[in-house]
């Protein structure tokens, strides 16, 4: 394992890179004071999603993870601020709302265009290099490479989409970043679990997924947007500081992670064919 004070990389040696870009809460101190409260800057996190996936390890994945919190900055937005969904609602690269639409931000503290740059310098582009790096490093040995973004979200947020969320969120940017056998196999292992799915639904994979996806050159990038109640006992109200985050249960969330260790399986068999 290679890790700084922010970045974890636990290299494997499997064609298969997981890719945890929001699971981070940590929030530098000379920025605390920036945000409204440390609950809210951490609320939109893809909470317990490590956990969820520690079995990668063992199926000899590469992982790569960022400690920092997506309020600090989104590591999976466009550097250039550019929309992933024009037209509906979202979150900026250094987000000043939660997906709710609450300021995270103390009034006159949003960082401005030169903080936002040093932040890019800071954790988004050595995420980004960490990420190229372990993917070139596996394709010099293997023909074709997954790379796996991991991702969960609340399973009812009106202001970014109408109703309960599908369990299984696939998003490959309309069958751009991945080979179709590569959709047809997850989606497979999907559709045989209790749970519902979707593809290129209303999560068709983040700036990620699109950049790094490459099919003719042998990186096959597919999104998974899990809808938090698979594995974890969500709320049926709002979250409040009392019940949001609920605690990890590795029992509460086994029969996901059994799902999840098929597909991770399911993308390396298709790696290795």
């Amino acid at each position: 394992m290679n890790n700084s004070a922010w970045l974890e990389i636990d290299r494997g040696e499997a064609p298969l890179v997981v890719s945890f870009p929001h699971t981070g809460i940590d929030i530098p101190p000379k920025l605390q004071g920036d945000f409204v409260s440390p609950w809210l800057a951490r609320k939109d996190a893809d909470w317990w999603i490590d956990q969820l996936y520690g079995f990668a390890r063992t199926l000899g994945a590469t992982t790569v993870r960022t400690r920092i919190s997506r309020s600090v900055i989104d590591v999976n937005r466009d550097p250039s601020g550019a929309a992933l969904y024009p037209g509906k609602a979202g979150t900026e690269l250094c987000p000043t709302t939660t997906f709710d639409g609450e300021p995270l931000y103390r009034s006159g503290r949003e960082p401005d265009a030169v903080e936002i740059k040093r932040r890019l310098e800071t954790w988004f582009t050595p995420y980004h290099e960490a990420l190229d790096a372990e993917v070139t490093r596996l394709r010099a040995r293997h023909r074709r490479v997954v790379l796996y973004e991991a991702h969960s979200i609340r399973s009812a947020i009106p202001r970014l989409f109408d109703g309960e969320l599908p369990q299984f969120n696939l998003g490959t940017n309309g069958g751009a970043t991945c080979h179709p056998a590569l959709t047809a196999t997850v989606e497979g292992v999907c559709d045989a679990t209790r749970w519902t799915r979707i593809t290129n639904g209303r999560f068709k994979g983040g700036w990620t997924t699109r950049r790094c996806g490459d099919p003719k050159g042998g990186v096959h990038a597919i999104q998974m947007e899990l809808a938090c109640r698979g594995y974890m006992d969500e709320p049926f109200t709002d979250p409040t500081p009392e019940n949001w985050p609920p605690a990890y249960r590795a029992d509460r969330a086994q029969p996901m992670a059994d799902a999840l260790s098929d597909v991770l399986k399911a993308c390396l068999t298709f790696a290795k064919a």
